[in-house]
C-alpha cells in the first residue's frame, strides 16, 4: 500500500509539473560586484496558456528575473525549465519559442513599420509569402495599414508601442514577454494592445508580463507574483490577492501593503 501511494504521488507531480511551461526553483542571481544578491532564491512556477503578471517596485528583481528567462544572462544558482527544457543547457531551442517586447522601442526610426517587420520576421527565419501575409495581417489588426509605409520617426509613441508588439509575435511564440507593453500610450492604443494580447492568449500563447499599472495588471493577469528585495512577497489570482489582504478593494491596495507603500529609486 506504501509503495501504490508513493508511485501515485509521483505520478501526479509528474502528471502536475507537464502542465506547467516555466519552473524557476531557488533562482538566485549577483551581479559581479554588487554587495548583495538581486534575485534570492526564488522559486515559482507558470501554467500553460496563463497570463502570469510579475510586479514589483524599482529595484525589486523582476526585470533581472524577466532577462534570466529570456537567456539575456545567466543565472548565480538555481535552476529554470522552460517548456521541459534546461536553460542552462538547451537555451537555443528555448529562445526559438519565445517572443520579447521589451519597455524600451526597439525599432529602426529610418525605416518604415513594414521594414521593420521584414527585418524582425527574418531574424526569426521567416520569410516569403508567409511573412508578408503575417505582417499585412497585424498592421492591419492594429489599425497600422495606412502607416504601414511611413518611416518609424514620424509616428507617435502608441503607434510605435504597437509595431514593437508586432515586432515580438510575428513568428507565433509559445510564451510572450511582456516588459511594460503599455507605458506611456494613448488610451485606445492600450485597449488596442490589451485586446489582442488577450486574444493570443485564447489561442493559447503563454504571456508574463510585468508593469507599474496595478490596474491594467488586475484585469489582465491571470496570476501574479509581487517580488520585492528579490524575494517573492506572495502569489495568487488578482481577486484572491485582494480578498487575502484587509481592507484591499483593489491590487494596489496589495501590492503597497506588502511593499511597505516606500518610494524607490
Amino acid at each position: 500500500m506504501w509503495k501504490f501511494r508513493n508511485e501515485l504521488a509521483i505520478f501526479t507531480t509528474q502528471k502536475m509539473s507537464a502542465n506547467n511551461i516555466i519552473e524557476i526553483k531557488n533562482l538566485t542571481k549577483t551581479y559581479k560586484q554588487a554587495k548583495e544578491a538581486s534575485v534570492k532564491g526564488i522559486s515559482f512556477s507558470i501554467k500553460r496558456n496563463e497570463i502570469f503578471g510579475l510586479l514589483g517596485p524599482n529595484g525589486a528583481g523582476k526585470t533581472t528575473t524577466i532577462s534570466i528567462l529570456c537567456g539575456l544572462f545567466p543565472p548565480t544558482g538555481g535552476s529554470v525549465f522552460i517548456d521541459g527544457k534546461d536553460l542552462r543547457k538547451e537555451l537555443e531551442p528555448i529562445k526559438a519559442m519565445i517572443g520579447i517586447v521589451p519597455q524600451d522601442i526597439a525599432l529602426y526610426s529610418s525605416l518604415t513599420a513594414r521594414e521593420n517587420l521584414d527585418f524582425y520576421g527574418h531574424m526569426y527565419g521567416l520569410k516569403g509569402k508567409d511573412l508578408k501575409d503575417k505582417i499585412d495581417l497585424w498592421l492591419e489588426k492594429l489599425g497600422l495599414s495606412g502607416s504601414a509605409d511611413r518611416p518609424i520617426a514620424g509616428f507617435s509613441h502608441g503607434m510605435k508601442r504597437r509595431v514593437n508588439l508586432i515586432a515580438g509575435i510575428l513568428h507565433q511564440p509559445k510564451i510572450l514577454f511582456l516588459d511594460e507593453p503599455t507605458v506611456g500610450v494613448d488610451v485606445q492604443s492600450r485597449n488596442a494592445i490589451i485586446a489582442y494580447l488577450k486574444e493570443l492568449n485564447k489561442e493559447g500563447m503563454t504571456i508574463i508580463y510585468t508593469s507599474h499599472h496595478m490596474e491594467e495588471a488586475e484585469i489582465f493577469c491571470t496570476q501574479v507574483s509581487i517580488i520585492d528585495h528579490g524575494k517573492i512577497l506572495t502569489e495568487g489570482s488578482p481577486e484572491a490577492l485582494i480578498n487575502s489582504c484587509p481592507g484591499a478593494t483593489n491590487l494596489e491596495n496589495v501590492f503597497l501593503h506588502l511593499t511597505n507603500g516606500k518610494l524607490r529609486d
